[in-house]
């Protein structure tokens, strides 16, 4: 079939050329995030942390692909158009002298997020509506749906999909960024069922790593919640990538191919490692917790390799559920995260009796909202500091 005009555009603008991409995380996460970007097949990487994130370059193709398999990542931006602009008049030529009908539907839902810093133009909502008015004019100007979706799913409805602007301005400079994630990226759509206040997925899995946790090791996880840390654990054993199970903002770009992207998913599903043992261990003594996480892991037959029960973490017998040591991580319940004001010093004492009495020679990962709260575990460990959920809170790792 011949393309169109708006197709050979696209492919000349957007599909074969490299782009700046952003990929956001937490603080602390730089340097984990970086290395998984290296990890990836990209063509192009020039990987550089920025803050806030890292920056790396490469092909639409990549973005798609870092989508997917990045485990630490917030979101990921593309990056669109940078320039200066001390005035609303150059600001509107500047950005419609963006190709957007390259890059989105006409009828897509626009929503935007501006910040300014030391700039000229301050006023971010009368940023935002005059950037709104211009891409949508120039969109609804152009005949661009259906370039290169046909046979797509209802996902692809411009209707439903909203498209995320980002408009940054400091010290007059404006850089415009496009979401291609969508819903942030620690939602992995896998878990239907939550608990109260839950730990992220994607910093659960930093916590997973920085415990040396590996594809080999057994892991117990004895405060489980909704089962975030279970859960990381089986998609990283069973090699699944973290944005298998969901829908990317991306898949409603122009530039989309939907037997492309089913292509990349059928190479990732080829290397699923399905046929492994039971070794993660869940366990909270909360039996809406244990509901939760049942439920969670009965969806994609993660109950292949979680085991299940309701149980005091004091009451764990590490010896009757495995003869090999391996990784523990505990997630206690603590201060505004469950309502409580203050935060009990003993459950920690007692946590670290625990470890120390029946964990001798494991490697662990333990959360807590207080760093003075290390000093009742007496083996060797590092902490780190995290921001989540609108706290500090401190990860110690160790071998005990």
């Amino acid at each position: 079939m011949k393309k169109t005009a708006l197709e050979k555009r696209i492919k000349r603008k957007i599909i074969a050329r490299d782009h700046t991409f952003f990929a956001s995380c937490a603080p602390g996460l730089k340097n984990l995030l970086a290395k998984e970007i290296n990890n990836l097949d990209f063509e192009s990487k020039n990987i550089v942390l920025k803050q806030g994130g890292v920056e790396f370059f490469g092909k639409i193709h990549d973005c798609f692909l870092a989508n997917l398999h990045l485990r630490c990542p917030i979101r990921i931006l593309m990056r669109i158009a940078e320039f200066k602009a001390e005035n609303f008049s150059t600001l509107e030529k500047k950005l419609e002298k963006i190709d957007w009908e390259l890059l989105l539907h006409k009828n897509t839902k626009l929503k935007f997020h501006v910040s300014t810093k030391k700039s000229r133009l301050y006023h971010t909502d009368a940023i935002a509506q005059r950037a709104e008015k211009i891409i949508s004019r120039r969109l609804s100007s152009h005949d661009s749906n259906g370039a290169y979706n046909e046979g797509s799913s209802t996902l692809l409805n411009t209707n439903i999909i909203c498209n995320e602007i980002f408009i940054r301005a400091e010290n007059d400079r404006f850089e415009i960024s496009l979401d291609s994630s969508g819903e942030l990226l620690h939602k992995r759509g896998v878990k239907e069922s939550t608990t109260h206040a839950p730990l992220r997925e994607n910093l659960a899995w930093a916590i997973l790593v920085f415990a040396g946790f590996l594809k080999t090791d057994v892991l117990i996880d004895p405060m489980c919640g909704s089962g975030t840390f279970s859960l990381e654990a089986a998609m990283f054993k069973q090699n699944i990538p973290p944005g298998f199970f969901r829908n990317f903002a991306f898949q409603s770009w122009q530039c989309f191919k939907k037997n492309q992207w089913e292509y990349l998913k059928k190479q990732a599903e080829n290397k699923f490692e399905l046929n492994i043992q039971k070794e993660i261990f869940a366990s909270d003594i909360d039996g809406k917790a244990i509901s939760s996480i049942e439920k969670n892991i009965q969806k994609y037959n993660f109950s292949r390799n979680i085991l299940v029960h309701k149980t005091n973490f004091f009451d764990i017998d590490p010896e009757k559920l495995t003869k090999k040591k391996g990784v523990i991580v505990i997630n206690p319940p603590y201060g505004k995260r469950i309502g409580i004001k203050k935060n009990s010093p003993s459950l920690y004492q007692e946590i670290g009796k625990k470890l120390r009495k029946d964990f001798k020679g494991w490697r662990c990962g333990i959360i807590m909202p207080e760093k003075h709260l290390v000093d009742n575990f007496n083996f060797q460990n590092a902490t780190r500091s995290f921001y989540h959920g609108g706290l500090d809170i401190f990860l110690l790792t160790g071998l005990i």
